[in-house]
């Protein structure tokens, strides 16, 4: 199916960590990924072609939803050797992040010991960090203790050692740096997301040389939910005229536009029949109470919540006089 068929099937909000999971979900194009951002050394010892995505049950079920982690699988070394790659999504600075993945290595080794016994598989935690401040706390497992300098020495042998590797997008610039095509928009697209510099990623998109396809819609909606006040029908009319690119801003602006207002004619719809109902009982119990029914003008503009609240007003006096009877 041509990726501009039925794309309004992906019409559903794209935060942060769910965009992160549609890019890197395939592994053909975590591989990619790895092989820019793993020790250089290790990247010709790894048989790509064996990489696979963990499924979410391989972890512990209390974790799920705890963290926004792709695990993969993959050989490694003359002897294959199996080797996982925990890939974590960050959008604030947070100290205790060495902490936290060093509960998912375990977990991730814990469960592969009940399942495959010992050796233990080594395990590569790669972060990905999305905010916009510079990455500045320690990545070491061991700096999150207290060490007086009389004791480290002593102590720090019996210490877990621990360290995963970073890439903060802060700091790195994407479009220069990044050498596969789709990889680099979908990092420069995060990393200018969260500067806040939309404007200048399409205007650098506008010179991609990138067919249509499901991640690049999947991209632009991730944008849009990202920042609602992205005017996509104003930003295709910028763009070249035979750019691929200016079709589908202008086909996803164009659907979107159309799904508001259907949108709205239905709350509008909502709302007008709930307003039609909460006049209906607060006249009703005018006129069992012999009050004065009021009129179409005496409500006109009267929001749904204030005729309910003079409903609710007007029942405890009925109550009461119930009551009194």
């Amino acid at each position: 199916m041509d990726a501009m068929e039925d794309f309004d099937r992906e019409l559903v909000p794209y935060s942060h960590d769910s965009y992160f999971k549609k890019a890197f979900s395939d592994p053909g194009r975590a591989a990619l990924f790895f092989q820019e951002h793993l020790p250089a050394a290790l990247v010709p010892l790894v048989d790509w072609a064996t990489l696979e995505l963990m499924p979410g049950s391989f972890v512990k079920q209390s974790l799920k939803q705890t963290h926004s982690d792709l695990l993969f699988s993959v050989q490694a070394g003359a002897t294959p050797l199996r080797l996982y790659l925990l890939f974590e999504h960050q959008t604030t600075v947070d100290g205790r992040m060495p902490l936290r993945l060093n509960g998912y290595v375990h977990e991730i080794l814990r469960k592969h010991e009940e399942t495959h016994g010992l050796p233990l598989p080594p395990v590569l935690p790669l972060l990905l960090h999305q905010g916009p401040e510079r990455w500045t706390v320690s990545t070491c497992f061991e700096d999150l203790f207290e060490l007086p300098e009389e004791l480290r020495e002593i102590l720090l042998p019996y210490l877990p050692k621990f360290r995963h590797l970073l890439l903060d997008l802060s700091q790195y610039h994407a479009a220069d740096e990044e050498r596969d095509a789709v990889n680099r928009v979908v990092l420069e697209l995060m990393r200018q997301l969260r500067q806040k510099q939309l404007a200048e990623f399409f205007v650098w998109l506008d010179r991609q040389e990138l067919p249509p396809s499901d991640l690049l819609i999947a991209s632009l909606l991730y944008a849009w939910y990202a920042d609602s006040s992205l005017d996509l029908e104003g930003i295709a009319h910028t763009l070249k005229n035979d750019s691929p690119l200016k079709e589908v801003t202008m086909s996803i602006a164009e659907t979107l536009i159309a799904k508001g207002e259907a949108q709205g004619e239905a709350k509008g719809e909502a709302k007008g029949e709930a307003r039609g109902k909460a006049v209906g009982m607060l006249r009703c119990l005018q006129g069992i109470m012999g009050l004065a029914v009021s009129s179409d003008e005496d409500l006109a503009g009267v929001e749904v919540a204030e005729l309910e609240r003079r409903y609710q007003e007007l029942q405890r006096q009925y109550d009461e006089q119930f009551k009194s009877r």
